[in-house]
């Protein structure tokens, strides 16, 4: 089956070249040009396996319909690629920390955002399997092959980024990760992400986890560690 992308632009001439270069790409392709469009799409199924988000729309803005699609159990986990004409970094954070998992400034190359596309699909795709079926650290339960996560015996909905990063930080319970290798190794890391983004996305899976939180320890000046038993002192 053909990956879809869902692309939400209010420009009629750019949705046009959008949809030519990703069929050219072997894509499938569905278009909204507002939010209420969008969410008319996002109902349907399947789902989209990605989707090309505008930050300014003429009903409403790409930020609320990435806010609802992040609490929604259902599109939660699908990779958002926001498009927009501001440039701030400002804007930047305020789009991961609502849930965007990249960024790109308009105008932009076509052939950039091929590769910013690919890039984002294989990183929130699956992640390796692992030897253990499923993972048991304090209050938290992680099924690898249903990509689930449990706190206290409470289902969080993790985007595929999230569920990407926190499976990396388990994985390396104890050893201190560096923002440059987890953007490497997590990200795959892009032109405009920086380490801002992964300090964005750190606070967003604290706050998941709740109580679990306190396993993500910062390391002033380097980066994360996990803590490597979940009773040791937090630093």
């Amino acid at each position: 089956m053909k990956t879809t992308i869902l692309i939400v632009e209010d420009e009629q001439d750019l949705v046009g070249i959008l949809e030519y270069n990703l069929q050219k790409e072997g894509y499938h392709t569905r278009c909204a040009l507002d939010g209420a469009g969008a969410y008319k799409e996002l109902a349907q199924n399947p789902v989209p396996d990605l989707l090309l988000l505008d930050l300014m729309l003429p009903d409403t803005s790409g930020v609320e319909i990435c806010k609802e699609i992040r609490s929604d159990k259902r599109t939660a986990q699908i990779p958002i690629l926001m498009l927009t004409a501001k440039g701030e970094e400002i804007d930047r954070v305020v789009g991961f920390e609502v849930g965007a998992d990249d960024y790109v400034v308009k105008p932009f190359s076509v052939r950039e955002l091929m590769l910013r596309i690919r890039a984002l699909l294989k990183r929130t795709g699956p992640v390796e399997p692992q030897e253990e079926q499923e993972t048991v650290f304090g209050l938290l339960r992680v099924n690898m092959p249903a990509h689930r996560v449990w706190v206290d015996d409470e289902e969080v909905v993790l985007t595929a980024l999230e569920y990407r990063l926190l499976i990396t930080f388990l994985d390396r319970r104890g050893r201190v990760q560096t923002r440059d290798t987890l953007l490497t190794d997590v990200w795959g890391i892009s032109a405009d992400v920086t380490t801002r983004t992964v300090d964005t996305h750190v606070k967003r899976l604290r706050e998941k986890l709740g109580a679990g939180g306190s396993y993500i320890e910062t390391v002033r000046g380097v980066g994360y560690r996990f803590r490597s038993q979940p009773n040791e002192e937090g630093s």
